[in-house]
């Protein structure tokens, strides 16, 4: 009886277990459909909130001063996971529905549809669950002090190897944590410091991080704190507002817990390491300051007890140099040429800077008679004890080599900025055309081109120096900068002819005994909270006042005396609201930057500028009209791009009475950018376009935006607009047009655009140079084959003049051109983030001419990984240029 009882309990757990499993078999292949459309769903809103963290973490890692969130990274890489599980589930989906009978009650296949259901079912309890963790307060935190950044160095170094070995050497041992390096200006010492700095990114030394700051004459506790700050990741507004104590104290808490080295360049006083926040090195911390300077006596006072002088070059170094920087086509030209050579050496007195510069004047003079000359004109000095006796007569043969008065002219307007200053070119020029040293009667393009001739002439010659990374500035040396001073001054008889006193934290007016006198002056970089009085500056013609970030209050006197002013830069003054409406008595002011300001109205008398020609307005985010600007009769350049005062058809009616407008840099929804074709003149004029739309009113865009073909136009940027393509047209002022195309568009940017599908458009701008397309969710092809052919009689190669293309978040990017192209010019081919689908790049064995200096650069280990390469050559060439970011 007892065995009966025993095998019926049995049975009937046996029973109760097979109908639990064929309930839950039942559920996972009779909701099948259901379950995956519940799956699709959670994955869309699963994908929604990543993409949403995933732009936070975009944008405040941009900096590159925050790194993502360990937590946040694994919820990512999870979700990248489920993705492809997600994915692979929904390939074979259509195979299962179909493999369902019975209305879907059974399956053909009982075994596999029940694995595959209760995939669906785990899967879609992951994705909930990840869906529900996906809530963070914080998805960064501050990113890891990087040990050292390398720095650009001059190509040509002489002579200084063995005293490299010596500093680095000095710095490495335990009883040496200060070391000091002495020597006249434009003997070397910061290419030797900057040599120190470039061998620790390569040997480390142990040290946690290696700070470099530029000191310069003048140097305030703020100036160089705030160099620090930056290295440290210490930046904000909040940090930016603390006082110097506040500031120091957050200096101090990094690098007492951190090995440091902090490189001092060019520094003319003591710095006091506490007072900045530095602790001091010691034996116990293991921490190193290295700096320059040209006093031995402020080596002293560094506490330095055996300070190294860097010294000229010997009679061998010293001819090695100059050999280098003249060439052996200019030595060779003639037989008598070396020897003079080596006596224009023997009067530079091995001073480095002196025989770079002498060695570019006279690398292109190939006749005897310049050669017999130089040695004429070169003043000799033998112990460099007077700057103006010996050494700026030195560096002046450069300047009086100079063919033309224009070029002198401009040259000398150089020093006008800041020690160690990067002076925009574009800028420089403009200032130029208004002092009158390049004429623009004959239109700016013209007049362009003969600053970029002048400025290529100063670069060559030494007297300017290119930017490393940036080939659209250039600075000058300290000591080529006192030189111009020296001229601009009569070679010192009139030191009020020109003053300059920028950057050393001047909070009021210098005083000067002779303001008739003042022909140029430049106050920028100053903390000047208002300007009084009304000097007499009769003879005044360029007046900087930008970048004085406490400026609130011009007094109404102060332009009333200085009939002569031609230039007034009064841009970056953050705090400057208003202007005084006397600015109507300059009466030859010519260009006038309020670029950067809190302007909110322009004064009445600002109508009364009939000699102005150049009026910059850009980044004034509070000013809320230009109304009556129709008046500047003279005006030339109108900059308003990223201004709070659009191109509305308003505007563009008023611009069109300018006759001699030649360009705008303007801002401008889609909505408004058909209505250019009806304003022929404003038309022309664009160079930089940004056109984004308004998210609360989208009534204002388009869905189709069409590109009228501006000859002109240099740059576009389109943000965050809502149209699903791009056309271009052929504009009414150029119907002689075969085909219509953006000749001179070289930079495009496109960001947020998640309607656009194709960029078939950029086909038409043939001198395109940079393209950045950002975080268009849809964007499948740069250039769409299907499209290309129905928009060409015949195929165009595009992107012949390209030189970087960066992509970034484009997870539906499949192609940017069907084929390998040649790329000329590419050197840099960015692949930021998520662009997963972009398998294939056009890239053959024979693309890219200089493969050396191309880079691919990409930010996802997987990515490069998948990349479907065109064969094995092809491979083999462009691997090796792959960097992960």
């Amino acid at each position: 009886m007892g065995g009966c009882v025993s095998v019926s309990l049995s049975c009937d757990r046996e029973v109760n277990q097979f109908s639990q499993w064929l309930c839950v078999s039942g559920s996972y292949i009779q909701n099948l459909s259901e379950n995956l459309a519940s799956l699709q769903k959670a994955m869309g809103v699963l994908n929604a909130k990543r993409d949403d963290v995933q732009g936070r973490i975009n944008r405040e890692e941009f900096t590159g001063h925050r790194r993502r969130l360990a937590q946040v990274q694994v919820w990512l890489t999870r979700i990248q996971t489920i993705e492809n599980q997600f994915n692979d589930l929904l390939s074979t989906c259509n195979a299962e529905i179909q493999r369902l009978c019975l209305c879907g009650f059974c399956s053909k296949n009982v075994k596999m549809s029940y694995l595959y259901g209760k995939r669906v079912i785990v899967l879609l309890r992951e994705v909930e669950g990840l869906s529900s963790q996906g809530v963070f307060d914080i998805v960064t935190e501050a990113a890891p002090i990087a040990e050292v950044e390398e720095l650009p160095i001059q190509s040509t170094i002489v002579g200084q190897d063995s005293m490299l070995d010596k500093v680095w050497n000095c710095l490495m041992e335990d009883k040496v944590w200060i070391v000091g390096l002495y020597g006249m200006g434009g003997v070397g010492k910061t290419t030797l410091l900057t040599q120190i700095n470039n061998k620790f990114s390569k040997l480390g030394g142990g040290f946690d991080v290696v700070i470099w700051v530029v000191v310069s004459k003048n140097a305030t506790v703020h100036k160089i704190q705030k160099s620090i700050g930056e290295k440290l990741g210490l930046v904000g507004k909040n940090w930016d507002e603390k006082n110097k104590n506040q500031r120091a104290l957050d200096i101090h808490n990094v690098l007492r817990r951190k090995k440091f080295v902090l490189l001092l360049d060019d520094i003319w006083e003591k710095v006091e390491l506490k007072v900045i926040g530095v602790p001091y090195p010691s034996g116990e911390n293991g921490c190193k300051v290295a700096f320059t300077t040209h006093s031995k006596e402020v080596c002293g006072r560094m506490g330095v007890d055996n300070p190294m002088e860097i010294s000229c070059l010997d009679t061998g170094n010293a001819w090695d140099l100059l050999k280098k920087k003249v060439g052996e086509n200019t030595l060779g030209s003639h037989p008598d040429i070396p020897q003079l050579a080596r006596k224009v050496s023997e009067k530079c007195c091995g001073l480095p800077l002196a025989l770079n510069v002498i060695g570019e004047t006279m690398s292109f003079k190939r006749t005897i008679q310049e050669w017999r000359h130089a040695t004429e004109v070169l003043t000799s000095a033998t112990d460099f004890s007077g700057m103006e006796d010996e050494i700026l007569p030195i560096l002046k043969y450069s300047y009086d080599s100079l063919n033309g008065e224009d070029a002198k002219s401009c040259f000398l307007y150089c020093s006008l900025f800041p020690e160690d200053f990067e002076i925009r070119k574009e800028m420089l020029i403009e200032y130029w055309i208004c002092e009158g040293f390049i004429k623009e009667k004959q239109g700016r393009e013209k007049a362009f081109n003969q600053g970029y001739d002048i400025l290529g002439t100063l670069v060559r010659s030494s007297l300017l120096l290119e930017g490393a990374k940036d080939k659209d500035v250039v600075s000058m040396h300290d000591m080529v900068r006192e030189m111009a001073l020296w001229i601009f001054s009569d070679l010192g008889k009139h030191k009020e002819r020109c003053i300059v006193q920028a950057g050393i934290g001047l909070d009021e007016l210098p005083e000067v005994e002779n303001w008739r006198a003042v022909k140029r002056m430049s106050l920028m970089n100053n903390n000047f909270e208002k300007i009084l009085g009304s000097p007499e500056c009769v003879e005044l013609i360029t007046l900087f006042l930008q970048n004085n970030y406490k400026l609130v209050d011009i007094s109404m006197e102060f332009f009333r005396c200085m009939p002569s002013l031609a230039v007034l830069d009064l841009s970056e003054n953050h705090s400057l609201s208003e202007l005084p409406e006397e600015i109507s008595e300059l009466v030859s002011l010519q260009y006038l930057d309020l670029s950067g300001t809190y302007i909110e109205r322009l004064p009445h008398g600002l109508h009364e500028l009939r000699k102005l020609v150049h009026l910059k307005l850009e980044r004034t985010r509070r000013l809320e009209s230009i109304s009556g600007i129709s008046y500047l009769s003279s005006l030339r350049t109108l900059r308003l791009r990223d201004s709070k005062t659009t191109l509305d058809t308003g505007l563009m009616k008023e611009l069109q009475l300018l006759e001699h407008l030649e360009l705008i840099t303007t801002d401008i929804s889609s909505g408004l950018v058909g209505e250019l074709f009806c304003y022929p003149r404003v038309g022309r004029c664009i160079q930089h376009i940004y056109i984004r739309d308004h998210w609360e009113r989208p009534e204002e865009s388009v869905g189709v935006l069409v590109l009228p073909a501006i000859h002109n136009l240099c740059y576009i940027s389109i943000w965050n607009c809502w149209m699903w393509e791009i056309m271009i047209e052929k504009t009414p002022w150029k119907k002689n047009l075969t085909n219509p195309n953006f000749s001179n568009l070289s930079n495009v940017r496109i960001e947020g655009c998640d309607g656009l599908k194709d960029l078939t458009w950029l086909l038409f701008a043939p001198n395109l140079i940079n393209l950045r397309v950002w975080g268009c969710k849809h964007l499948e092809d740069i250039i769409s084959k299907e499209k290309a052919a129905s928009v060409l009689e015949k195929e165009i190669l595009p992107f012949q003049k390209l030189e970087c293309l960066n992509l970034y978040q484009l997870s539906e990017l499949k192609s940017i051109y069907w084929n390998a192209l040649p790329f000329q010019r590419l050197r840099c081919l960015d692949i930021l983030n998520n662009c997963p689908k972009l398998r294939k790049l056009p890239l053959d064995s024979k693309s890219v001419v200089k493969v050396e200096e191309f880079v691919i650069k990409y930010k996802e280990k997987k990515w490069i990984e998948r990349v479907e390469w065109e064969d094995e050559a092809t491979q083999y060439r462009f691997l090796p240029t792959c960097r992960l970011r």
